[in-house]
């Protein structure tokens, strides 16, 4: 991702699609970056690769979004269970396949407009079962490090402190640990399948 927010960037272009009621947040898409992850790909091959990244009850009736050259979001299926499931791109480091809550998506829109803090009033659930890369366990604006394979996980969208939960601030291959410790979007990441 050019400005660094990876998985945060497709979130934020998917939060102004829903927060404000409208299928097409291509200026939004544009403004944060989000690639499409090809057009030569099946429809079924991107609503599979969305559905890997949660678990298969949340998945199957989820609603799973894409974004077309242009920036535009496009509904590949639509949900009834308040989960969205988006295919990511594998060629990015950062835009990984996703299946995310209403409150994840609030949490993510209010980091980008820089809010003080989370404005969500429940914890959000967002997937990443299929793994993700990443740049930086600790800032959400690195785009120059080298890339960090992350394995399955699933994250609760909601501020933690490492020095109230006793977690670390680095992942590893089980557990759990808090990215992006020291801010108020600090977050819990749970690694493996729920």
């Amino acid at each position: 991702m050019k400005n660094g927010f990876g998985y945060v960037s497709l979130l934020f272009a998917i939060t102004f699609g829903l927060l404000f009621g409208t299928t097409k947040v291509g200026s939004a898409a544009r403004a944060f970056g989000v690639t499409p992850a090809g057009n030569d790909e099946s429809v079924q091959a991107k609503i599979a690769r969305a559905e890997s990244a949660g678990p298969e009850k949340i998945a199957k009736t989820a609603r799973v979004v894409d974004n077309d050259a242009q920036g535009h979001e496009r509904v590949l299926r639509e949900g009834d269970n308040g989960f969205t499931c988006m295919p990511g791109n594998p060629k990015v480091v950062g835009e990984p396949p996703m299946c995310v809550d209403g409150p994840s998506l609030q949490w993510f829109a209010d980091a980008k407009a820089h809010k003080p803090k989370p404005t969500n009033t429940v914890p959000g659930i967002t997937y990443m079962l299929a793994g993700a890369t990443q740049r930086s366990d600790s800032d959400p604006n690195d785009t120059t490090s080298p890339p960090i394979q992350v394995g399955p996980h699933w994250m609760i969208m909601w501020p933690f402190d490492p020095k109230t939960t006793g977690l670390p601030t680095m992942h590893g291959d089980s557990g759990a640990y808090i990215m992006w410790a020291g801010s108020p979007y600090a977050h819990l990441h749970i690694m493996g399948k729920p």
